[in-house]
């Protein structure tokens, strides 16, 4: 379980950087945020940014769903 000391101290991503790490666009991750399948947290100047744990978690699973082999 997480304090809320580590929840302020977990590093932010902006959509950029998300966008890089799953080699989309940055609007892609926008509208990922959009559509509730990426979680974010607005600035106060409105701008979005992802918990760093959250997008990693996402990567992983999405990674290793990639690699397991289909039976057939």
């Amino acid at each position: 379980m997480s304090t809320p000391t580590q929840n302020q101290n977990e590093r932010l991503l902006t959509p950029g950087e998300v966008a890089t790490l799953f080699r989309v666009d940055p609007k892609t991750v926008t509208r990922w945020a959009s559509a509730g399948r990426i979680g974010s947290i607005r600035t106060p100047g409105g701008h979005r940014r992802f918990r760093e744990s959250e997008v990693r978690g996402m990567l992983a699973e999405l990674t290793s769903e990639a690699t397991v082999p289909t039976r057939g």
